[in-house]
């Protein structure tokens, strides 16, 4: 009986791990997320709220942020080119010049009402964590055109879910923005003097990927001519 007892208890014990360990995992899920609204904070004339929406879902996350952060947000989201770089630019310059790689953002905490984030790089194969503002990493992810991931319990603390008027003026908002940024020029659109500059800079660079892929534009359009 005693045996059975503790069988039991030994039972119920596993079970309990394994659901509170379920439990965590779903927590700690990642959640993509992109950003679908930039204006002034109603609660903070002084900021900007930055809406992240859930990617395939209806939750929303406002972050409230400063407004030099805002100001660096929309300038790269509006495809602007300031006469010199803005300090996100110039960290961005370096990282590239480096060959690091931003990969992805992740907003992992919210304590007091304050976002957390950690940006992670990729050098050389070799992923680096790096603490950062919320603002900041949002700033960089807009440039490197990263992902920006959160997890679910933050969306269960701080998410909401807009009325459905709300939300169709967010996909409009969202719509009217990415048909105002500027199209990136395909290969074709380049003439045969900016393929051959082109082709110089990705080669010192190390593109080698890209680098091909402007050879056989140059040698397409070398073929077209002697054809005619």
């Amino acid at each position: 009986m005693y045996l059975f007892f503790l069988t039991t208890l030994f039972y119920y014990f596993c079970e309990s791990f394994r659901l509170f360990n379920t439990i965590q995992a779903l927590r700690m899920k990642k959640i993509e997320l992109e950003i679908v609204a930039l204006s002034h904070s109603l609660a903070q004339t002084q900021n900007y709220a930055i809406v992240l929406g859930e990617q395939g879902g209806s939750r929303r996350l406002p972050i409230v942020i400063g407004g030099f952060e805002a100001q660096a947000i929309a300038v790269a989201m509006e495809g602007m080119l300031p006469s010199r770089p803005m300090t996100h630019d110039l960290f961005k310059n370096a990282l590239d010049t480096f060959k690091i790689d931003l990969k992805e953002i992740i907003i992992n905490n919210l304590v007091d009402g304050v976002f957390y984030a950690n940006l992670v790089f990729l050098q050389n194969g070799k992923e680096v964590e790096v603490d950062s503002r919320t603002s900041d990493a949002l700033a960089l992810a807009v440039r490197f055109g990263c992902p920006i991931f959160s997890y679910e319990f933050i969306l269960d603390q701080a998410g909401i879910i807009l009325e459905e008027e709300t939300e169709r003026e967010v996909q409009k908002a969202k719509t009217r923005r990415q048909q105002q940024q500027p199209k990136e020029r395909g290969l074709e659109d380049f003439s045969e003097d900016e393929l051959e500059t082109l082709l110089n800079q990705v080669l010192e660079e190390e593109d080698y990927e890209k680098a091909a892929k402007i050879r056989d534009e140059i040698n397409r359009r070398k073929e077209d001519k002697g054809n005619n």
